[in-house]
């Protein structure tokens, strides 16, 4: 028990959880904002990885660090507006294009590091952004400021959605994109608009990986972390504040997990892996039965239908 308590209160575990639900974060407001205009983008996975290659790629090349996150905001921009176009201009499948838009970004990306960097083993390397340890709080000045940014996004989008006009407007192309309609809203730009910025956030979340947490580019990297955004969606409920708290629980599970392995409690270490999913599966069970999703998300809307 005494082992448990001193892992709880070490900060070294709390810094890394905050380090690992950052592009979680970033990621799920993304999607978040795209399903609550009534889109699914399944193109997260690919996104993430775009932004992580396009974010590195520029700071590599030379320009500042937060021109890099622009660019990877950017890339993230344009691949949400084909995602958009497919989906709700022509009104084709979502889960298609979804899966479509992970495979493009994923195999361009990767194509374009071997083309940049046809001869070379090991990564090419960037200065990342440093620690901000002017803050004085002990878990908060051991982040960058892609991590600040991150939690300061949390109510910002919890203040346009649930506080502004357009945020109303949002939300009611993702309910009723009909009755959006007769009060002069135009669903095909709110549901763009929506998925456009909801990419640009997924891109960013990439591009922490490459010049934040790590200073490289490097196949596979994003790992999963667009699906398990996807997932965190539906355990917050489609609300800011409660995806926060789902990825910095999962954060948590996955932190955990290494410290288990390093105490060398004799179990494999695949246990431990699987620990942060296994007990994210069982939350997101436990909380999705009651989740109230978006009346009109995965619906196609043409405009003048009933």
């Amino acid at each position: 028990m005494s082992a448990i308590l001193d892992l709880l209160g070490n900060p070294a575990l709390w810094i890394a959880v905050l380090r690992i639900a950052t592009p979680l974060v970033f990621g799920t407001l993304g999607v978040l904002l795209c399903e609550r205009a009534g889109v699914l983008n399944l193109g997260i996975e690919g996104i993430m990885v775009a932004g992580a290659f396009t974010g590195w790629l520029a700071v590599y090349a030379g320009l500042p660090l937060w021109a890099g996150v622009a660019v990877a905001a950017g890339t993230g921009a344009i691949l949400g507006a084909l995602h958009a176009f497919l989906t709700v201009a022509l009104a084709l499948s979502q889960h298609v294009s979804g899966l479509g838009i992970t495979m493009l970004a994923t195999a361009l990306s990767y194509y374009a590091y071997r083309v940049s960097f046809p001869k070379v083993n090991t990564p090419p390397t960037v200065t990342p952004f440093t620690p901000m340890e002017f803050l004085g709080i002990p878990v908060l000045s051991a982040q960058t400021p892609l991590t600040l940014l991150a939690l300061l996004l949390v109510p910002a989008i919890a203040w346009f959605l649930y506080r502004t006009p357009a945020g109303l407007a949002l939300r009611m192309v993702g309910e009723n994109p009909q009755a959006a309609e007769s009060q002069g809203i135009s669903v095909l730009a709110a549901r763009t608009g929506a998925v456009v910025a909801g990419s640009a956030l997924m891109g960013v979340g990439g591009a922490f990986l490459t010049l934040s947490a790590f200073d490289a580019f490097f196949f596979n990297m994003v790992n999963g972390r667009g699906w398990i955004c996807v997932a965190l969606v539906v355990f917050a409920s489609w609300r800011p504040g409660k995806a926060l708290l789902g990825a910095l629980l999962f954060a948590f599970f996955d932190a955990l997990q290494l410290r288990l392995q390093q105490s060398g409690a004799g179990l494999p270490y695949q246990v431990y892996l699987m620990l942060p999913y296994a007990l994210s599966i069982l939350a997101l069970v436990l909380v999705a039965r009651r989740a109230a999703y978006p009346q009109a998300l995965m619906k196609p809307y043409r405009k003048g239908e009933r």
